[in-house]
């Protein structure tokens, strides 16, 4: 197994979890971040034979963008054929990374080339500066600028018609709530029309620990120990692990899945066994089956939190998952 803690982590998750993520609390309650995650330019993309990627503001009173992955296979069938819109939400517990994190380079160009997508990833704020439903509400924000934009890249090449939202870990966690959201203003959204959503080892949480929790408790990687963290710095100040944004199934309403149930979404769950979170996907995957949703769950045996991005060989298994998933209902342009 590859060893992702040496890149990203400094101290003991046991000992110091703020210190794990390369952050430091102070006595206000607000952090101060060690160190930034190294980022990769969109210049070092310049030359690539697969790729064109470009970075564009959305808000830039919040300091909002995306990164656009464009396949160069885009431009060979224009204009015969569009490629579907995968609008992405990284990982990084709400509080770390960005499009531009390094680690995430390999898996955006997967996905991108793979499948392939036209992929929008979406740059959020983050916790605690800007605490939760702060990145609900800015991926939100993106669909409308998605569906508004005159970008050359996604008139020509992208089929927004065929769209999806996909989430990685803290991201995931964005799928589901931002999915709920947009599935009440579809008309709104138009030409964007979302198919589905792709919750990938999605992050969520609650009070009491599950076994998986409890089998991780001594994990060096992500322990619940550090997760707790994340939640305490990303959750409205005052909530614990059971609010809605991080224990969902506590919070279900009549009807809420009513509208993505009549527009014929499907939700993919994919998620690895050995996971500290593994229990926490599988209990919203079955909650979402028993509300007459659509899931297609996809869980591993093995695997940890996060391998999808550091063993590429499981990347690669996840793009044809995800492949598989886009084709069972993607509409030719």
């Amino acid at each position: 197994m590859a060893d992702p803690i040496a890149a990203i982590s400094f101290a003991d998750p046991h000992v110091d979890p703020y210190g794990h993520m390369g952050l430091v609390r102070n006595p206000d309650g607000s952090v101060t971040r060690q160190f930034e995650h190294p980022k990769t330019p969109v210049s070092s993309y310049d030359g690539s034979p697969i790729l064109l990627v470009k970075d564009v503001p959305i808000n830039q009173s919040k300091n909002t963008g995306a990164r656009i992955f464009l396949p160069k296979e885009a431009l060979e069938s224009f204009p015969g054929r569009k490629l579907p819109l995968l609008i992405y939400f990284h990982s990084g517990g709400f509080v770390i990374c960005s499009v531009a994190t390094t680690g995430f380079d390999d898996f955006h160009r997967a996905l991108a080339t793979e499948v392939p997508f036209v992929i929008v990833s979406i740059e959020h704020r983050l916790a605690p500066e800007h605490r939760l439903p702060a990145a609900y509400e800015d991926c939100l924000e993106a669909l409308h600028w998605i569906k508004n934009s005159q970008d050359e890249w996604l008139e020509k090449y992208a089929d927004l018609s065929n769209s999806f939202l996909m989430g990685s870990s803290s991201g995931g966690n964005i799928a589901y709530h931002v999915g709920l959201s947009a599935s009440s203003c579809v008309d709104d959204l138009k030409p964007l029309n979302i198919k589905g959503l792709i919750l990938h080892q999605a992050f969520f949480g609650g009070k009491k620990r599950t076994e998986s929790e409890l089998r991780a408790l001594n994990d060096t990687f992500i322990p619940p120990c550090a997760t707790d963290v994340l939640w305490e710095l990303s959750l409205p100040l005052g909530a614990d692990r059971d609010h809605e944004f991080s224990n969902p199934v506590l919070s279900i309403k009549p009807g809420q899945f009513d509208q993505i149930k009549a527009l014929g979404w499907k939700v993919l769950m994919a998620g690895y066994e050995n996971d500290a979170l593994f229990d926490r996907q599988f209990e919203i995957a079955k909650m979402l089956e028993g509300e007459g949703v659509h899931v297609v769950a996809n869980f591993v045996e093995g695997g940890y939190h996060g391998i999808d991005m550091f063993e590429f060989p499981k990347t690669k298994v996840l793009c044809e998952v995800v492949k598989e998933f886009i084709i069972s209902f993607v509409t030719t342009a």
